[in-house]
């Protein structure tokens, strides 16, 4: 887990996901078991036995649902925008796009 005040180095994957939650029109094929394996590099992910997992990322905690779905909704990736952006991944995202990605 990194600290508070530093983002964590990401995979190729972690990265696309870190974008697609924060594209703009929100994305809706953003699968769990990515964001699953997104805030495990980033926090920390614990799945509790009422079916939710509690999710520490910085000084946030939030607790999420796992989706019914394969993919993710809207509120969920709204959630969390906001728990990352508060980390500070939305300005690893700024950077991302100003550089680009590779292919």
């Amino acid at each position: 887990m990194s600290s508070a005040s530093e983002p964590v180095k990401l995979n190729n994957h972690h990265r696309d996901t870190l974008l697609r939650i924060f594209q703009h029109p929100t994305s809706h094929n953003i699968e769990w078991r990515e964001v699953e394996s997104l805030l495990a590099v980033v926090g920390t992910i614990e799945e509790h036995r009422d079916g939710k997992y509690r999710v520490e990322v910085g000084a946030n905690i939030q607790f999420l649902e796992r989706s019914r779905h394969k993919e993710i909704d809207v509120q969920q990736v709204v959630d969390l925008r906001r728990m990352l952006a508060a980390a500070g991944y939305d300005r690893v995202v700024e950077e991302l796009e100003d550089q680009g990605t590779p292919d």
